[in-house]
């Protein structure tokens, strides 16, 4: 690591990434980021590094969820709080569940960049630039809105900072406090359709009227009102993350100060590309996705590439096949880490392989086949004797309609209702709310068989 700069990614091969025309005006954005604060801090990354690293033994679970890419229209603290608010619920089923800790990250204060399957696309005869997130360029099908403008690079780091601003607020200012959180998952299971739900829901109000009963309260415990919150994003405008990379003083390594953790996307992992040569370099806890494509002899390179000390905590592979392809890819992949006797935390990302296009022309995602992923997660790992990590999720705390399915009942005909993602489909904050539940059952059922075999 001594060896790595922050800029050697310059000399690699880049995909995904925008071609500024004004070199000049690059150049000065540059400038004007590496001397602003970083977003994030090696402690802080150091300390999810150690988290991570539990998850990956079973002795925690990784929550991993928020915006497929953040917009600077949408931007509100409403919207913050409310993914925030989901998150949390979602975490005190699962912990109730695993009874191990939930590490809570969100894709969140970063996750800006996103890469299109082509650089341009056309509109009734016209050619323009893909819209590649408002890090990059704008929405609108117009030449001026698709052009790369580096500008907007100072715009993200500042909403990054508000947004990390207002989580650390929230996570450590009561608004975490778990009788609330529970109190607000209970509305959830008093319909009809959330009936399912309602006996866990119950267990956990008894094990927390249990706990107030035996003097375990808000006064007395601080764990029961603060919560520790990450963030993530696909580090995919290298520029912007070069600028804000920072040598850390008490190690002498260098961190990514854009997020407390960066990932590496399923088009950008190739083993001699710009994408993976930067974060091979950074202390930052990496993940990885790994979609059918991936080779094993690829994944045998990155794996020493990306963690060539064979850390704990370091290396998350973020596993996107498909429901119906999981047992073939993610079997063989499994096998692969073992033989190699690599550390990593498996990861579950059940969306990005279930993306469809509805009868009404909507890029949408149906909630059984997210679950089913899921289910097959949990299945493989159980059939090689592997840890089931945690799961990654595109998901908002709004009442959107752009993924089919749930307790909600959205259906192609709803999807226009609220469909206000600029890139992929989203769970809403009920869809999110009942995944959790669904989860939950995977993981008391692996809980009561590891405690059988115990005994």
């Amino acid at each position: 690591m001594a060896e790595w700069t922050k800029s050697d990614w310059r000399a690699k091969p880049r995909i995904q990434m925008p071609d500024y025309t004004d070199a000049e005006a690059l150049e000065s954005v540059e400038a004007r980021l590496s001397q602003f604060p970083p977003l994030v801090f090696a402690g802080e990354a150091r300390r999810l590094k150690a988290q991570l690293g539990a998850a990956s033994r079973g002795e925690a679970f990784l929550l991993q969820g928020g915006d497929c890419a953040e917009a600077f229209e949408q931007f509100s603290a409403d919207a913050i709080r409310d993914t925030f608010k989901v998150m949390l619920q979602m975490a005190m089923v699962l912990t109730f569940a695993a009874k191990v800790p939930v590490v809570k990250v969100g894709r969140m204060a970063g996750q800006f960049a996103k890469p299109r399957s082509a650089p341009t696309e056309v509109v009734d005869g016209v050619e323009l630039p893909s819209y590649r997130g408002d890090i990059i360029n704008e929405l609108p099908f117009s030449e001026d809105a698709r052009m790369p403008d580096p500008a907007k690079m100072l715009q993200a780091y500042t909403q990054s900072a508000a947004t990390l601003n207002l989580l650390r607020a929230f996570s450590k200012g009561g608004y975490a406090d778990m009788n609330k959180v529970h109190s607000w998952t209970l509305g959830f299971t008093e319909g009809e359709k959330a009936a399912r739900y309602r006996e866990m829901a119950t267990r956990i109000s008894d094990a927390l009227d249990f706990m107030r009963a035996a003097g375990i309260n808000n006064g007395s415990t601080e764990a029961l009102q603060t919560v520790d919150f990450y963030t993530s994003h696909e580090s995919l405008l290298l520029e912007y993350e070069e600028a804000l990379t920072r040598l850390d003083s008490t190690s002498g390594n260098w961190l990514a100060g854009s997020g407390h953790m960066i990932w590496i996307g399923d088009r950008t992992r190739q083993p001699d590309g710009a994408h993976v040569n930067f974060a091979s370099g950074v202390l930052n806890p990496i993940g990885l996705k790994c979609g059918p494509s991936m080779t094993e002899d690829d994944l045998k390179v990155l794996l020493a590439k990306l963690n060539p000390a064979n850390e704990a905590g370091r290396l998350t592979l973020i596993a996107r096949f498909g429901a119906g392809k999981v047992q073939e890819h993610l079997t063989r992949l499994i096998r692969t880490v073992q033989a190699e006797g690599a550390n990593v935390l498996w990861v579950c990302d059940p969306m990005h392989g279930n993306t469809i296009k509805s009868a009404s022309g909507y890029k949408t995602r149906p909630f059984d086949a997210v679950l089913r992923e899921v289910r097959e997660f949990f299945a493989v790992h159980k059939a090689e004797g592997t840890i089931p990590g945690g799961v990654h999720f595109e998901m908002t705390g709004q009442d959107v309609t752009e993924c089919i399915g749930g307790v909600q009942a959205v259906t192609d005909e709803n999807l226009s209702d609220r469909y206000h993602t600029a890139c992929d489909p989203r769970l809403n904050a009920s869809q999110s709310l009942e995944l959790a539940f669904l989860v939950a059952e995977e993981l008391s059922a692996l809980r009561q068989e590891r405690h059988a075999e115990a005994v």
